[in-house]
């Protein structure tokens, strides 16, 4: 029988998100006896409704109430995450990169670069290092805890030989969050491609198929998908009572709670702070410093498309298995800070595929490249975003969602830097593929962002960010941000195992307050 909390139930934490950081945090608080009710905007997905469609997917998975982007970022999709029980870690590629020890400390590092708002974190490697391997073997991290490396599809070895005759060392398999063999009571991949449309047959890690089942298995968790939190309330004090929220009936509810965990990406976290606004916190909940929906960061990326003299077939096998790392590390004799992975990516798909190459195009030379579907290849630029204050989210003076919710508007423009990254990283790319042997090379992109993080930013100081070094509001003592928003900087690796490590160690620390009565 399903576990339920009534809704006057002041004794539960309110997780807001189910994907990498609200699945992992709730699964990591019910097994210390917490009572977590998580709320989920999504619908719970069933295995009988992922099938190998990319359009079809793209559609049952993704986040598509309107957004209004401004700047660089497409108008009315600047973010592709996903509206489902998981979040988007239904949707990703499951690279599992730990960030690097500089990349805490960039401010250190870098100094003051003009129109950059850069930070140290308040935490260091070395505190994260043992949350990273926790969540390494949760995850089943292939490459290391006697998880073979998966092998690379026909794609990725193309990329690696045309990387090696160009003398690049650190090329090959990227470490997956995929089971390279049966573990956790979940298949070891099939090598059946479409990663990124949820794998059909779990091998795949996501909270989905593995923290929320869990959860539920303790007794201690209730999920309400197709429930879109609204506002947080508080007392008098200034702490967190009560979430409200609408279900899918379209019936507005309270949730009475002891604390709150908001992991709703780095869009609908600070939308939900900034819609709490209130006449002790008139600029939203948790922002005295101004912070809240600023620091947007999407990593700086673009696509490189190529066709091979022969077929490779590069939607086969593991989507995104294979990576060139050279560029990593910081070398500003490169004209720029900061470094950047090329990572092997999916060519997504037949009907997706010639709008990704020129949108528009027609006629011979379009039908032309079509027909060379089978010879196509494409790989992706992962480079670290500076952050920048005017990049952020704010809420739309007059347009409302279904729910009359203020719409979010999500605005980005690239620094220079990224610019002067992103134009080296392509033409690394291109000679990649020309080394390889390509007949021809498109750069693409960049694409709606995926990899979405800043906007409720750690800092040591209450001044410089939103939360502290677990994540904790320093504003509300009884507030959380459990997501890519308390990233501080993007780093140059993708961000999900960084999530899921810094959940793990915001759980210990909650149940330690909790424990010590000081929450």
């Amino acid at each position: 029988m399903a576990t339920t909390f009534a809704h006057n139930d002041d004794s539960v934490v309110v997780v807001i998100g189910s994907g990498a950081g609200g699945g992992t945090l709730s699964h990591d608080l019910t097994r210390r006896g917490i009572n977590v009710v998580c709320l989920e905007a999504g619908p719970r997905l069933e295995a009988n409704t992922f099938v190998n469609d990319y359009n079809t997917m793209f559609m049952r998975l993704s986040w598509l109430d309107k957004r209004i982007g401004e700047g660089e970022l497409l108008a009315g999709l600047p973010a592709w995450i996903c509206k489902v029980v998981g979040g988007t870690s239904v949707h990703w590629n499951a690279v599992a990169l730990r960030f690097r020890s500089q990349d805490f400390r960039t401010k250190t590092l870098f100094g003051n670069i003009e129109g950059a708002n850069l930070a140290d974190w308040p935490i260091s490697y070395a505190e994260l290092d043992p949350y990273y391997a926790m969540a390494e073997r949760r995850m089943g991290v292939t490459g290391i805890n006697g998880n073979p490396p998966m092998p690379q599809n026909n794609a990725g070895l193309v990329m690696e030989h045309g990387a090696r005759k160009l003398g690049f060392k650190k090329v090959g398999a990227s470490r997956m969050a995929i089971n390279s063999k049966n573990r956790d009571g979940r298949p070891a991949c099939k090598q059946i491609g479409f990663c990124d449309t949820g794998c059909v047959i779990g091998a795949k890690w996501s909270t989905l198929y593995v923290d929320v089942p869990k959860a539920e298995k303790t007794g201690h968790f209730e999920l309400r998908p197709e429930c879109m939190a609204l506002k947080l309330n508080h007392d008098a004090t200034g702490r967190v009572v009560s979430v409200t929220y609408v279900d899918k009936d379209k019936k507005i509810h309270e949730q009475k709670c002891r604390a709150v965990a908001v992991a709703g990406n780095a869009i609908e976290t600070p939308r939900l702070l900034l819609n709490s606004a209130s006449s002790m916190f008139p600029n939203g909940m948790a922002n005295s410093s101004g912070q809240v929906g600023k620091n947007y960061m999407t990593h700086v990326s673009a696509g490189i498309y190529a066709f091979m003299p022969g077929e490779v077939y590069g939607d086969r096998g593991t989507q995104m298995n294979g990576i060139i790392s050279d560029m990593e590390a910081n070398n500003e004799k490169r004209g720029f800070v900061g470094g950047y992975h090329l990572e092997r990516l999916p060519v997504f798909g037949f009907p997706w595929f010639p709008s990704f190459l020129k949108p528009g195009a027609w006629g011979q030379e379009y039908a032309g490249w079509v027909e060379q579907y089978r010879n196509a290849v494409n790989m992706w630029v992962c480079g670290e975003d500076l952050p920048q204050q005017a990049n952020g989210v704010t809420l739309h003076a007059t347009e409302k969602d279904q729910h009359d919710m203020p719409v979010p508007v999500v605005r980005y423009n690239s620094h220079a830097n990224d610019k002067a990254m992103q134009q080296h990283a392509i033409k690394t790319g291109t000679d990649v593929w020309n080394a390889a042997g390509a007949k021809k090379v498109f750069e693409r992109g960049p694409w709606p962002a995926s990899h979405n993080m800043g906007t409720a930013r750690m800092s040591a100081k209450a001044a410089d960010g939103v939360v502290n070094k677990y994540g904790r509001a320093h504003d509300i003592p009884n507030l959380f941000i459990s997501d890519g928003s308390q990233f501080t900087t993007s780093s140059a690796n993708n961000p999900t195992l960084t999530i899921v490590a810094l959940a793990i160690r915001q759980a210990e620390h909650i149940a330690g307050l909790m424990s010590r009565k000081e929450l």
